[in-house]
């Protein structure tokens, strides 16, 4: 479960260049729940990852994890908690380790950290199992540095690190947008399966409107640092784009064209 209560974030207060990040921000997911987040460029969405994942503390307002405070706890140690995978598939994993040390290092997130070895063979024959599910060969690769892998091959291994251990909270910055069109379509499906798989409660950020609606139960609009819009399961699966423009224009009182005008 996570919940965040009244969270502000001013950046530069004071100055000419003064942004109000985000604005008195409430929001509540409750186990299993998948929300995506969809909004322009500038309208909060990864200042939200980075204050739920530690990586920004919040000038007010509260940040809840399973109903403890984790407002004030830095980033390494939220981590127990949280899985991420961010847009820039360079970003999940350690390029000039292998594969199976990549994995070893994620297996450990959640865990006491002892003197024992890494990588054993109990651990690498779990690696190789949960490695088949991604269809990629990669099971048969592990000593393989992950810089050698494609960006693809990357994404995906930096989201079965992100999940294999069952995070309470799942965090997906516009992962799929640097990838090729095959690529992404391929990680939206193991997205699909994973989160399915754990029941996990996801956070994704996503800039392909129709991705926004064909995933996830809930959806979530923001702009200038508010949520403006929140759509249950209910008529979420029966949105359309034209709808969903509509309901900014209606919200905003602003004239959208096309959801490129909505997510520029």
């Amino acid at each position: 479960m996570l919940q965040l209560t009244q969270i502000n974030k001013i950046f530069n207060e004071g100055t000419l260049d003064e942004k109000v990040a985000l604005d008195h921000i409430n929001l509540t997911l409750n186990k299993g729940d998948f929300v995506t987040i969809i909004g322009s460029n500038g309208a909060g969405k990864s200042t939200l990852m980075n204050m739920i994942s530690g990586a920004l503390t919040p000038d007010t307002g509260a940040v809840e994890i399973n109903n403890q405070n984790v407002t004030y706890l830095s980033e390494h140690k939220r981590a127990k908690y949280i899985g991420r995978v961010f847009q820039d598939p360079m970003a999940g994993t350690a390029p000039t380790m292998t594969i199976e040390e990549n994995l070893a290092m994620a297996y450990s997130r959640n865990k006491r950290r002892t003197f024992k070895i890494g990588v054993n063979k109990q651990r690498k024959d779990y690696f190789r199992e949960v490695l088949e599910t991604l269809h990629l060969g990669l099971e048969d690769r592990l000593s393989a540095k992950v810089g050698l892998l494609s960006g693809g091959e990357r994404q995906a291994l930096s989201l079965l690190m992100a999940t294999f251990t069952e995070p309470s909270i799942l965090l997906l910055d516009e992962h799929t947008a640097a990838l090729d069109p095959s690529r992404a379509e391929l990680i939206t499906k193991l997205t699909k399966e994973i989160v399915e798989k754990y029941n996990l409660t996801t956070l994704m950020v996503t800039h392909n409107m129709q991705q926004a609606l064909d995933l996830g139960n809930r959806l979530i609009m923001m702009d200038k640092g508010q949520i403006i819009l929140q759509v249950e399961e209910t008529k979420k699966k029966d949105l359309t784009i034209d709808q969903l423009l509509h309901e900014f224009q209606r919200i905003r009182g602003t004239k959208m064209n096309s959801d490129r005008a909505l997510l520029s």
